[in-house]
């Protein structure tokens, strides 16, 4: 592609820059590969974004866009160009949250397994609160690792399976094991009262089983227990393990829950825990809460008070104390 010639002009001193807003503006062109959905994505007039394309290129003399007739597309400099600034915006981006996330003391935004910030934190948090009154914290529920390179979040508490893919841990993070808890069937008394007796694992198959998104879960807990042949589960799948846990408190059949989500349900009785006490049903755990951290910001105070808090609160919580 022959490159068209663009008038340039000299700037003040080799240490200026380009008009930020041009920047910004070459920056949303490439990635989204249009003058228009730039314009979109920044509140802005087409006209505009093509005005300061126009600027950077006079002042850089150099062409940076060719339009044809399948859109914008950039040139070889444009390519290359592109890549530095992108580099360059990324850095302003993440050294400004840096900034923000440090001259926050009193902030902490933590996101979560959804089962566990409903049924445990939300339940708890206060306790922490209430050592600090000056905190606050911010709490989101989610099944998506956060990026902790944008500073998506300060901590990141994740039930990792021990089963299939093996779970990475990205780069400069931190993490510590919370707890490996012991995964068991549990529903309501109404339920139970109503349902066929159970008095080994293999009755289950008679029971409604109440299922997240697939019945990996089931299968691993029913081999486990040494059941591996004719199993054809069926039963509900509702997606989120917060979702089961509600459903069988509504006696809506059998679900598998970890000691530590359902610890309040199983204390009021509100939910049984099938088995207990049969030798049949052994503990069995298939997954680890990790807390997670990037490593630069391991030790800022408030996550490690929030650390150490926490890892006290969960072997309280197992050992029936709270």
């Amino acid at each position: 592609m022959l490159e068209r010639k663009v008038k340039g002009v000299n700037p003040p001193s080799r240490k200026s820059l380009p008009p930020f807003e041009a920047l910004r503006a070459f920056d949303a062109v490439a990635r989204l590969k249009g003058v228009r959905r730039a314009a979109q994505s920044l509140g802005r007039d087409h006209a505009v974004i093509s005005r300061h394309l126009r600027t950077l290129e006079t002042w850089t003399g150099t062409a940076l866009i060719e339009r044809t007739s399948a859109g914008v597309v950039l040139t070889e400099a444009g390519i290359r160009y592109h890549e530095q600034v992108a580099m360059a915006l990324d850095l302003l981006a993440d050294a400004t949250m840096e900034l923000i996330r440090r001259g926050s003391e009193h902030r902490l935004h933590i996101w979560c397994m959804p089962g566990f910030a409903l049924h445990w934190m939300s339940r708890r948090v206060g306790a922490f609160e209430r050592l600090d009154p000056s905190v606050q914290i911010e709490i989101r529920p989610t099944d998506r690792s956060p990026d902790f390179g944008s500073h998506e979040t300060d901590i990141d508490i994740r039930f990792v399976p021990t089963y299939g893919s093996p779970f990475l841990l990205g780069p400069k993070l931190r993490h510590i094991e919370l707890a490996r808890v012991p995964i068991v069937a549990v529903a309501s008394p109404d339920y139970l009262a109503a349902a066929a007796r159970i008095e080994k694992p293999g009755d289950l198959l008679r029971h409604r089983l109440l299922h997240e998104d697939n019945f990996d879960s089931w299968v691993n807990w029913l081999s486990a227990h040494g059941i591996y042949d004719d199993i054809d589960l069926t039963g509900p799948k509702l997606w989120q393990g917060h979702l089961t846990l509600d459903a069988a408190l509504h006696g809506r059949g059998v679900a598998l829950a970890n000691h530590l989500v359902a610890s309040d349900d199983l204390a009021s009785g509100r939910l049984i825990e099938i088995g207990k006490g049969l030798e049949s049903f052994q503990p069995y755990s298939d997954g680890i809460y990790l807390f997670i951290a990037r490593g630069d910001r391991w030790d800022a105070p408030l996550i490690r008070r929030y650390r150490r808090w926490l890892k006290d609160a969960i072997a309280k919580s197992l050992s029936g104390k709270a």
